[in-house]
């Protein structure tokens, strides 16, 4: 994997090496390699991930389908002395 770096720009590059890093999963597996995992677990944890998978499809074919609403996001509530301050 390679990173430029353009005018000696480190923190620039670094910021790239981890984005690159992330998208390839890398982070990912070395924290599921820092131990060993058995067989069985190993399982349970690839069958729940193919679980969640197939509901996150699931859910943006019935949103593009127009069956399911997309949720609103909705802000952090704001901490009860800020918000009376701010009234």
């Amino acid at each position: 994997m390679q990173v430029l770096v353009r005018d000696n720009n480190v923190d620039q590059a670094l910021r790239a090496l981890k984005k690159k890093m992330q998208r390839e999963g890398l982070f990912r597996e070395m924290k599921e390699r820092r131990a060993y995992e058995k067989p069985s677990e190993r399982r349970v944890r690839e069958k729940a991930q193919a679980i969640s998978r197939q509901r996150k499809a699931a859910r943006k074919k019935m949103q593009r389908e127009g069956l399911l609403v997309g949720r609103k996001r909705t802000r952090a509530r704001q901490h009860s002395s800020l918000a009376s301050a701010v009234t």
